[in-house]
């Protein structure tokens, strides 16, 4: 897990770096790249690969913020910098449901994959 966290830091200050350069474009986070917007989620990271795990509040809190935009939501949980940190697309999908949120995106298509 310590690795996982490290590797995720890296991954941010790399993404902080391009966003300073003025590199990034607007996409479905805004100004803010699906990549850096994983770097939130980094609470989510076991309930992210395993159904079994129990999602924190502070995953749920992020992912709560994301809700609204499931263009965003979607992107992040399929962004490289969520593979790139074990996460499983087809777990993470199941957060919002996990987390009791009222207003998520159910049945919103999001790559191969659908919201509950």
């Amino acid at each position: 897990m310590a690795v996982l966290v490290k590797f995720i830091c890296l991954l941010g200050l790399l993404v902080g770096v391009l966003n300073i350069a003025g590199l990034e474009a607007a996409g479905e986070c805004g100004k803010s790249s699906p990549d850096n917007e994983a770097m939130k989620l980094a609470p989510c990271a076991a309930a992210a690969q395993d159904e079994k795990a129990p999602v924190s509040d502070s995953c749920c809190a992020e992912v709560k913020k994301m809700g609204g935009e499931p263009s965003c939501l979607c992107a992040v949980m399929l962004s490289n910098t969520a593979k790139a940190s074990g996460i499983k697309p087809q777990i993470a999908m199941t957060i919002p449901k996990r987390c009791n949120l009222e207003n998520r995106p159910v049945g919103y298509k999001c790559g191969p994959y659908t919201l509950p």
